[in-house]
């Protein structure tokens, strides 16, 4: 009974910030390898950040200095800090689980950023 919940989505102005938070269940997270993705109309779920068991962190080149992700194991909860936001970034933003880069994939239902002026 994996559930991965991401709340935190809404529409901002070019320049402006959201919280992301994805909140777990079922999965003790500390323990997975935790992403967030995205995915506009017509275009590839691509991977923005990934945070991993040490707390080594990836960021997509075009998000790099802008996003920042986090983990709270206490809370079972992971975060995605975004600054600086730009109409490119507009997407459902994803949730993702994993025990290890090719385990089973946990997918939470997403949520919706829209950054438009």
């Amino acid at each position: 009974q994996v559930q991965l919940v991401e709340s935190g989505g809404g529409s901002v102005q070019p320049g402006g910030s959201l919280e992301l938070s994805c909140a777990a269940s079922g999965i003790i997270s500390s323990m997975y390898i935790m992403g967030w993705y995205r995915q506009a109309p017509g275009k590839q779920r691509e991977l923005v950040a990934s945070i991993g068991i040490g707390g080594g962190t990836n960021y997509a080149r075009s998000v790099k200095g802008r996003f920042t992700i986090s983990r709270d194991g206490a809370k079972n909860t992971m975060y995605l800090q975004m600054n600086s936001l730009n109409p490119e970034d507009t997407a459902v933003y994803y949730c993702n689980a994993r025990r290890y880069v090719s385990a089973p994939n946990y997918w939470g239902q997403g949520t919706q950023v829209t950054v438009s002026s």
